[in-house]
């Protein structure tokens, strides 16, 4: 009999762009520009089977892969739920519109000599967010975890910018500090239930939950899963992580990396751990409520006060990741299908305004907001697909961002947790003040206080090439698109609420 390939999609979506990991470089030697299209290809091809599992999981539901065919405990298990396959999709489809928008800026920002070690890197970069998520494993999730980030410090450093190199170190330095909770913490679990496996550790850690191990264990991987959210306080990698870095990069980071750690704490608050042990051994729900709110309300305070523009969106991100974490201590399935569709909203929004930032960059190299006066007849297209994204992040309705925030107060009404309402409309305030500056500066600022760096006078037109305006424009459009035809985002991140909480609510 023929061998059903799509079997081993779980597996290949990881080894396929692992494999092409050493094979890039090579096939820079011959040329350089052959990088690129690999990188393309290969990104399309784990898009394409994480769309078929998507439809498989939702047609059929989870799928277990035993890799190496050795079932768990013993051996390692790749399972996919909807939570899962839902946010594979999301990670895959926007770095592969990553890859096709920052074809140019790469060409530009990055010199020839470097693009194979680039497009090697961007590829790893991608296979650990895949891995965290598609995996069964508690140890593997460190791994993959460990992988993104050493791909992300070296993403980082490929920059031309003085900086670079010293905000990538930062971002060792602290990321290394949160994969030292979040190892020891993995640690204390094994010792307690000599099991690393998932499904089989929720098993065992049940008759522990009164055990000071476990709960120490607990309190470490959350710590440093709040880094790697950057979650405020805990947010200092971030700003620097997001404005020194290549615009490519910045792109694909803002939109995937800080939205796997909100997947891991979900799956760790729900799968590994039940939700009595989260919500009821310790005071799990005022702690996240409160933390998400601080960084919802002081992200957008500080985005405010930014005049560079990749500095204010990395604010922002620091305040939208909030709205997951809100979403996530209030086990309601209406507020963790805001948290999940927010995962997906978030990450095309923040994905096009970094797309948008990288084209205006391309143009005028400036990252000042004063510089971008004019910039509403000088870039039309890009103007218009800035100001979609900007009011899709405040949550004007007909945008996918309105349909998360929506879900968000309805779980909060559910679940009997007013302030967070008030939360929710006040960031939104804050966003549409910040965005309302940078959008005003477009379109109606007068004077010429400030110059861009290009030596284009406010009068004369700037590029727009196609390769770039196609997939932000596309983007845009799916911003628009989800916001008034929003069933298939609200099905996926649904079925996923129910599957996680299995009908469990908690206030």
């Amino acid at each position: 009999m023929p061998m059903n390939i799509s079997v081993h999609f779980p597996a290949l979506l990881v080894t396929l762009p692992l494999i092409f990991v050493p094979i890039i470089p090579l096939l820079g030697m011959i040329n350089r520009k052959i990088c690129w299209y690999a990188a393309v290809t290969v990104v399309t091809a784990s898009f394409a089977m994480i769309m078929t599992i998507l439809a498989k999981v939702s047609a059929s539901g989870p799928i277990s892969y035993f890799m190496g065919n050795w079932a768990p405990p013993i051996g390692i298990e790749y399972r996919i739920d909807m939570l899962n396959a839902f946010v594979l999709a999301v990670i895959s489809f926007i770095s592969l519109v990553s890859l096709l928008f920052g074809k140019e800026l790469v060409e530009k920002e990055i010199p020839e000599y470097k693009h194979p070690a680039f497009y090697s890197v961007f590829i790893l970069f991608i296979v650990g967010m895949l891995g965290i998520t598609v995996t069964g494993d508690l140890f593997n999730v460190y791994v993959f975890l460990e992988i993104t980030s050493l791909a992300g410090y070296a993403l980082i450093a490929t920059s031309s910018k003085r900086y670079a190199p010293m905000a990538s170190f930062n971002y060792l330095v602290i990321g290394t500090i949160a994969a030292t909770f979040i190892v020891l913490g993995i640690g204390y679990l094994y010792m307690v239930t000599g099991t690393l496996n998932m499904a089989d550790l929720a098993e065992r850690v049940k008759p522990l939950h009164g055990s000071s191990v476990v709960l120490t264990a607990y309190a470490f991987i959350i710590v440093g899963l709040f880094v790697k959210m950057a979650v405020f306080p805990l947010h200092l990698w971030l700003p620097d992580a997001y404005t020194y870095s290549p615009s490519a990069v910045s792109a694909a980071m803002a939109a995937t990396s800080t939205k796997v750690g909100a997947y891991v704490l979900i799956r760790l608050m729900y799968s590994v751990f039940d939700i009595e042990f989260s919500l009821g051994s310790i005071p799990m729900t005022s702690i996240i409520i409160f933390f998400a709110s601080l960084s919802i309300i002081a992200g957008s305070v500080i985005a405010i006060a930014q005049t560079n523009i990749k500095k204010m969106l990395a604010y922002s991100s620091v305040g939208q990741i909030g709205y997951i974490l809100l979403a996530a201590a209030m086990v309601n399935a209406e507020a963790l299908t805001g948290g999940v569709v927010h995962i997906f909203s978030h990450a095309l929004m923040k994905g096009g305004l970094f797309f948008v930032v990288g084209l205006i960059v391309f143009n005028i190299g400036s990252e000042r907001i004063c510089d971008f006066e004019g910039l509403g007849r000088r870039m039309p297209f890009t103007a218009a697909a800035f100001t979609i994204f900007s009011l899709s992040i405040i949550g004007v309705p007909l945008t996918v961002g309105f349909v998360s925030k929506w879900y968000l107060i309805i779980g909060a009404i559910g679940s009997g947790h007013w302030y967070a309402i008030g939360v929710v409309l006040l960031s939104s305030l804050l966003t549409a003040i910040y965005f309302g500056k940078v959008i005003f500066v477009m379109y109606f600022k007068g004077g010429h206080e400030c110059h861009d760096h290009s030596g284009h006078t406010a009068a004369v037109k700037l590029s727009e090439p196609m390769g770039m305006v196609i997939p932000m424009a596309f983007v845009a459009f799916l911003c628009i698109y989800f916001g008034i035809f929003a069933t298939f985002p609200v099905e996926m991140a649904g079925k996923a609420a129910e599957a996680v909480l299995g009908g469990v609510t908690w206030k």
